[in-house]
C-alpha cells in the first residue's frame, strides 16, 4: 500500500528543530505532499532507511534540497550531507498537533 497523499503523525524526537518543534510534539503530515522552500519536510535517506527526520527545505537546486534543522547547533543536515533528492524527502509537516507530557 502507498503512504503517498495519505495523512500521518509523527513524533519529534530530539532538539533539531526547536524552538519551532519540540522534543515530544506531533506533527500531522501529508505524505508525498507537494515541496517550496521553507516548508518543514520528513525525510528518509537512502542510507538509512526507516529512519525519519524532520528538517526545514532551505533551498532547492536542480530538483535538489538542501535541509537544515531550525536549531543549528544541534542538527545534522545538508551542512554535512549535501543535497538530498527528491524521493528522500517523504512528506510535509502540515501542522504540530500537541506537546506530549
Amino acid at each position: 500500500m502507498s503512504k503517498f497523499g495519505r495523512f500521518g503523525l509523527v513524533a519529534v524526537a530530539g532538539e533539531s528543530m526547536e524552538p519551532t518543534f519540540l522534543n515530544g510534539d506531533w506533527l500531522l503530515v501529508i505524505w508525498g505532499a507537494g515541496l517550496k522552500a521553507t516548508n518543514a519536510v520528513v525525510i528518509e535517506r537512502e542510507d538509512r532507511p526507516g529512519v525519519f527526520l524532520v528538517k526545514r527545505i532551505s533551498r532547492i537546486e536542480n530538483g535538489k534540497y538542501w535541509v537544515e534543522g531550525d536549531n543549528k547547533n544541534q542538527s545534522t543536515d545538508s551542512r554535512i550531507w549535501g543535497t538530498l533528492d527528491e524521493k528522500e524527502v517523504v512528506a510535509r509537516v502540515i501542522l504540530r498537533v500537541r506537546k506530549g507530557r
